[in-house]
């Protein structure tokens, strides 16, 4: 399998695209090329430095041909002093990047300036203000030269990565690059694909390399259960993407370390998909890779690198670097506060209010982030990786928020796109031959809020006819979870501001969440419910437009005659609101459909009255059934309405775009491979049957080798069996397989 396709690019073409801009060139190590470049460098620092002294009071020279002359003095201090300023921020670890890299620019402009004859410069505040217009001048200098403003970074992240000589790689294989563009619809990829928009994807499909294709991501349509399944294979016991688990009084949450961590113990068997010389990057789980950065599962077991500090080091010390970061973050927060305000103007419908954390945290998640992921990867490349897996979470961020199919929505998706295009360029370097396979975890549907609609969320309802006040656990929480991983990772590296980020996070430093509401609502989960009918109310978990109720009165789940019993006419209540289409329960351990005009029996399909589960096709019942199924299933599943006009559904979470449950787009998820690889896979639906394929094409490459037979590898704890190959890749499981760490045989796949 070799095909290439145009997914690389040829040398002198990467080079050519890099010329445009001598400076950007020099710093990524691949020369400048001809005299000519060399005065256009010269000529554009010129200009620059002739508006800092322009515009800085405390600033002066004694004409253009001093402004020149200090240019090159700069530009030699800039050559001597920034490796030394990067290994000063490497030492200083991950927060030392930042500190060093807000005073990296003056103490170059600085000394470049002292030096120069001609020049006066009133003290270091003058010089801090210069060098910061200095480098902002210079990012506009290069963007109007220089359109592809990956490029220094890629340089420097390319060129550390190889210090030393570039690596050998013996073995012949071609690599694979999973790129996951976290809830991206299928609809929407067909859109931006035939208008153009996305210029890689589209390069790739037109010019028959690759093909596209949606996959269906069954119930519940989630990151951590399509990453679950993707990765290791399974994601059965997963029932949301936060859940309660009676027996031990526990929320678990899967963007909570410890949590992650619990999950992919009981999942994974050590042959993950990336068990063979993977690396997983920006991930809930690590796909059992031996290279895990900025993954979550990964937080809560100690130190584990973060990659290419040094590289990433001398990036942000570089009077571009740092200054571009702070330019783009600073755009994206200006950027949401106008798209927001202008959302309200036009009196948008669905809208939910963007405001407070959101607006940093999209600025962090779509600048500092993407960077970081991508840096990670490029390294990752050069260091030839067989398989890399990567998750960018730039459009699902942003599409909660604003709407899946939102212009700037849109635009996170073209980013990304860039992105591909990138990788593209780095593979080319790469020191073997990679290909490219694009996904996405789920979709993404649209609607207003239950809030919204009806004046109450879903808790505030059970609780009204429940007579006590429940334990609401309905805010967003996944926007969290990139930011939280590298907070943690800071504090998991060494040096001092690592000691600082650890001081400052305090315990949660250590496997929990530092920001957001996920340990508040862990602890409120954890006090409430208690056994008998005199405790405390239900607690009601909001997924998307999926809801999760558990009841408080004995270990086990509640089944729906009980709940008759205890709380008279609560189902039918919840049945019959306007807002739901549908809610799930047991009778007799088999599970029941109760809608607003009949009940759907999922076990044997018989229907008494009208069929509730009509609105969500006829895919509808057995996910449900198998989602009945799981251990940790809740005692009551409540899905919400879908209009049949728009396909809207309403969240009970304050999104505006949201996946978990059935309606919309939150089921059709993307794939984009190479054409001419197999798809037999691919015929059932779901994220287990897409890791079979991702496993039969990395067998296809040669890899895998050691993983096809023979027991599982001990992984200290994270496997829960010894199955062999045909077991872990689905085509059979015993009851032994399917047992949980304690003994006890998962009743999902009894059930099925």
């Amino acid at each position: 399998m070799s095909d290439r396709g145009d997914t690389r690019v040829a040398p002198g073409k990467f080079r050519a695209r890099l010329g445009l801009a001598g400076r950007l060139v020099r710093s990524a190590g691949w020369g400048l090329g001809t005299l000519a470049r060399f005065a256009v460098l010269w000529l554009v620092d010129t200009l620059v430095l002739a508006t800092v002294v322009a515009v800085v009071p405390g600033i002066r020279a004694d004409g253009l041909a001093t402004v020149a002359g200090a240019a090159v003095l700069v530009a030699a201090v800039t050559a001597v002093l920034r490796p030394l300023l990067a290994a000063v921020a490497v030492a200083l670890s991950w927060l030392g990047v930042f500190v060093v890299g807000m005073l990296a620019q003056a103490l170059i402009v600085w000394v470049g300036l002292s030096l120069a004859p001609g020049v006066e410069v009133d003290g270091f505040g003058a010089a801090l203000l210069g060098a910061w217009l200095y480098a902002l001048v210079a990012a506009v200098f290069s963007w109007l030269l220089l359109v592809d403003d990956d490029a220094a970074l890629l340089g420097h992240v390319m060129r550390s990565a190889t210090r030393g000589g570039r690596p050998e790689v013996d073995d012949g294989l071609d690599g694979l690059v999973v790129v996951q563009v976290d809830g991206l619809p299928w609809p929407l990829l067909q859109l931006l694909v035939n208008a153009g928009d996305l210029p890689t994807v589209s390069r790739w499909v037109r010019g028959g390399t690759h093909r596209m294709r949606p996959w269906t991501a069954l119930l519940p349509c989630t990151t951590p259960v399509s990453q679950a399944g993707i990765l290791h294979g399974r994601n059965d016991g997963i029932p949301a993407f936060r859940w309660y688990e009676k027996s031990s009084g526990r929320l678990l949450v899967a963007n909570r370390p410890a949590d992650a961590a619990e999950i992919e113990r009981r999942l994974s068997d050590g042959r993950g998909l990336l068990a063979d010389d993977g690396a997983s990057i920006g991930n809930l789980f690590s796909g059992d890779a031996p290279v895990s950065l900025l993954t979550m599962s990964g937080m809560s077991r100690g130190r584990e690198g973060l990659g290419p500090s040094r590289s990433y080091a001398s990036f942000f010390v570089h009077p571009f670097g740092f200054a571009r970061c702070v330019a783009l973050a600073a755009g994206e927060i200006a950027k949401e506060l106008y798209q927001g305000r202008r959302q309200r103007v036009r009196g948008v419908e669905p809208r939910i209010r963007r405001h407070g954390a959101y607006v940093v945290l999209r600025a962090v998640t779509n600048v500092l982030l993407r960077d970081l992921n991508l840096a990670l990867v490029a390294e990752q490349l050069m260091l030839g990786r067989r398989v890399v897996y990567v998750d960018f979470v730039d459009y699902d961020e942003i599409a909660h928020h604003a709407g899946p199919v939102r212009a700037e929505s849109v635009t996170a998706v073209a980013g990304l796109d860039g992105v591909l295009r990138s990788l593209e360029r780095v593979a080319e370097q790469a020191p073997r031959r990679y290909h490219f396979v694009v996904l996405s975890d789920h979709g993404q549907s649209q609607g207003a809020t239950f809030r919204q609609r009806w004046g109450h969320g879903l808790a505030d309802l059970v609780g009204e006819l429940m007579g006590k006040d429940p334990v609401a656990v309905t805010s967003s929480v996944e926007d969290w979870g990139p930011v939280n991983t590298f907070l943690l990772q800071l504090g998991q590296q060494r040096g001092l501001s690592a000691g600082l980020a650890r001081t400052t996070l305090g315990r949660r430093g250590t496997g929990d969440a530092p920001l957001g509401p996920v340990a508040v609502e862990a602890a409120d989960a954890a006090s409430a419910p208690g056994s008998g009918p005199g405790s405390a109310g239900a607690v009601v978990v909001g997924s998307g437009n999926l809801g999760l109720i558990w009841f408080p009165e004995g270990a086990g789940r509640l089944e729906l005659d009980r709940i008759a019993q205890l709380y008279p006419g609560l189902v039918s209540a919840l049945a019959n609101h306007p807002g739901i289409g549908w809610v799930l329960g047991t009778v007799g351990g088999e599970p029941i459909v109760v809608g607003r005009d009949g009940l759907h029996r999922l076990a044997d399909g018989r229907i008494d009255g009208a069929d509730p589960l009509v609105p969500f096709g006829p895919e509808a019942a057995g996910q449900l059934c198998r989602l009945a199924g799981f251990d940790t299933a809740p005692d009551l599943y409540v899905g919400s309405a879908v209009d049949p006009e728009t396909g809207e559904v309403a969240a009970f979470e304050e999104l505006v775009g949201c996946h978990g449950g059935l309606g919309g787009w939150q089921q059709q998820a993307v794939l984009v491979h190479p054409a001419g690889w197999p798809v037999d896979e691919l015929a059932a639906p779901g994220a287990e049957a897409l890791h079979r394929q991702l496993v039969v094409w990395l067998e296809l490459l040669g890899h895998r080798e050691g993983l096809r037979r023979g027991p599982a590898p001990a992984r200290g704890g994270g496997a829960t069996s010894d199955r062999d190959v045909d077991a872990a890749r689905g085509d059979g499981r015993d009851e032994a397989a399917d047992a949980d760490p304690d003994g006890h045989v998962d009743e999902g796949h009894r059930h099925l």
